[in-house]
This record gives structure tokens, C-alpha cells and sequence, in this order.
């Protein structure tokens, strides 16, 4: 049993703090996993009007817009699909629109949807924001990067991945500056690859997630041991720590545990709790049919300048 915590927009995103962003973010890239009826009535609950599906050769993604805001939630890796895995293996680099070397396969499933993508993007009237999960960070990330060399195409106001693969060389991450929270969940496998000895960098943000799912700055040797004792209590339970720590499903947990504990020291009432329900695993939406419980207040804050700052 878990309590759950559902979010529906009542405003502008950039008025909520980033733990809020990240739990909205972490849920859309679960979402972006979903058949299409499935997900387009989620998001309609989550307050998003005009939900759209991209679809070509595999590569996947959503674009969710509300009167304020456009998402682009790029879908990760599914190991039925044969495309994905080729695209996680192909990891030569190719130049970068922009500075630097790309991973060539993660290239690739971006430049399938750019097309569509683009011309979703280049409307002002929104703010941009990109996210994904697993391959779907990546593409996020490269999509963030082509943003960038794209002047028509305003700068995204934030990028949120979760479990991403590296996606480019030190020049290539460090030009894409913009606002990018990058979570990682202690033995995470997939965050670790492609490897540093083929020049592959990790950009953004980074928040980590210690083994018992908190919110934690660690020191490398830190990170050592707190990964190391995570393996061992996940061994002794019979598990594999290192893929068990991908599953989007553990971001939305321990991101949605953070929230209500930001919440409970600091008396917000942003949010309200709903009655504790069995944990699914991807049970990001509401019940089929239910009314959305959770309401989420935009705060009146001016962040946004502060985010770009620590980025």
C-alpha cells in the first residue's frame, strides 16, 4: 500500500517548485509508455486539452499541451522493440548540430520524429518543455540540444529525464544549457552507459537518488558505498538491484515519497493526499472513470531565473 499523489494543473508549470515539475514529468514520461487511448485520457485528467501521438518506425512520443504549456515526453526503451535496441547499441557518434559528438543510435531516433516534432515546437505561445525516461531521456536531451540550433524554435523552458543513458561527448552536454534536472536511482544500470572510456558525458542537473530512495548529494566514494549497499540488500533479497532501479515506476515512487515530505515540513497545501491504494507498477493515471483527486495549486513563485542559474 502506498499513498498516492495525482497532479492536475491549474496554471503556467514554471509556478511549481522543481520537486512538483519532477513528479509531473516522471509520471508523463510513465504515460509515454501507454497504448494511445490509454494515455490520452490520462492526460486529459492531468489537465492536458490537446494530447497528440507520434509514431514512426518505432520511435514514439506524446506532445501534451495546455493553454500555457507543450510537452514533448519521448517514449524509452521497449525490448520488444528491435529499433530500440538497435538504438541502444549503435553507439558510435556522429557531429552534433550543434558542438560536439552524439550518440549515433540516440541521433537517430530523434531525427525520425524531428519533422513532426519541429513544427509542434515553434509555436511562441507556450512554454516547451521536454522529458523521457530511459532512451526517451535521451531523445529528450537531443531534442533539447536541436532546440538550440534552431532559431525559430525558443529556448525549452525545462528538461526532466529520468534513468538516461549518456547522449554525447563533454562539448556536446555542456552546450545544452538550459534548465535540466537529470535523476538517477542508486544502481540505475542504464545511467552508466554508454561508458566514460568512449568519451560519453553526463549533462544537466544531476539528483540522486540514495538506496533508500531519498533525495541525496553524495561525493563519489559516497555514491560508491551507498550503491554497493544497495546491491547487497537487493542481493539479499534476490533481486537485481541494477535493473530494478531503472523501472520509471521507482522515480514516481520515491519522487512522489519527496513531495509529500517537502510538504509535510513546509505545511504547503499544494497537494492533497488521496487514500492509500495497491501500488502498480506504471498506475500513473487515474482509474478509469474516477474523478482526479489530487489538485495541484500553481505557487506564485518566480523561480524559473533562479533554475536556469543552477543548471
Amino acid at each position: 500500500m502506498t499513498t498516492d499523489v495525482q497532479l492536475r494543473l491549474r496554471g503556467p508549470i514554471e509556478r511549481l517548485d522543481w520537486l512538483h515539475q519532477s513528479l509531473l514529468f516522471a509520471q508523463l514520461s510513465a504515460l509515454a509508455y501507454r497504448e494511445e487511448p490509454i494515455a490520452r485520457e490520462a492526460a486529459q485528467q492531468y489537465g492536458f486539452h490537446d494530447v497528440r501521438f507520434l509514431n514512426k518506425d518505432g520511435a514514439q512520443a506524446y506532445v501534451l499541451s495546455t493553454d500555457h504549456d507543450r510537452i514533448v515526453a519521448f517514449r524509452g526503451t521497449e525490448p520488444r522493440e528491435w529499433n530500440d535496441i538497435r538504438a541502444d547499441l549503435n553507439a558510435v557518434t556522429d557531429l552534433a548540430e550543434t558542438v560536439g559528438r552524439v550518440h549515433r543510435g540516440f541521433k537517430q531516433e530523434v531525427d525520425t520524429l524531428w519533422p513532426d516534432v519541429e513544427s509542434l515546437l515553434t509555436d511562441e505561445s507556450k512554454a516547451k518543455w521536454l522529458t523521457g525516461h530511459s532512451l526517451g531521456g535521451a531523445m529528450a536531451t537531443i531534442c533539447a540540444g536541436r532546440c538550440l540550433a534552431v532559431p525559430e524554435i525558443q529556448l525549452p523552458a525545462g528538461l526532466f529525464t529520468f534513468g538516461s543513458p549518456r547522449v554525447g561527448n563533454k562539448q556536446y552536454v555542456s552546450a545544452i544549457a538550459l534548465v535540466h534536472y537529470r535523476w538517477v536511482n542508486n544502481n540505475d544500470i542504464v545511467t552508466r552507459v554508454p561508458p566514460t572510456w568512449l568519451g560519453y558525458r553526463h549533462g544537466g542537473r544531476e539528483v540522486y537518488l540514495n538506496r533508500d530512495g531519498k533525495v541525496h548529494d553524495v561525493t563519489g566514494w559516497q555514491r560508491t558505498l551507498d550503491r554497493l549497499r544497495g546491491f547487497l540488500g537487493a542481493l539479499g533479497q534476490l533481486r537485481i538491484d541494477q535493473f530494478q532501479d531503472h523501472g520509471i515506476h521507482r522515480y514516481i515512487e520515491y519522487i512522489r515519497e519527496a513531495v509529500i515530505e517537502s510538504e509535510t515540513v513546509t505545511g504547503d497545501l499544494a497537494v492533497i493526499l488521496t487514500m492509500p491504494r495497491r501500488r502498480q507498477d506504471a498506475g500513473t493515471e487515474p482509474q478509469r472513470g474516477a474523478e482526479p483527486h489530487v489538485l495541484m495549486k500553481p505557487r506564485r513563485r518566480s523561480e524559473t531565473s533562479e533554475l536556469r542559474k543552477a543548471a
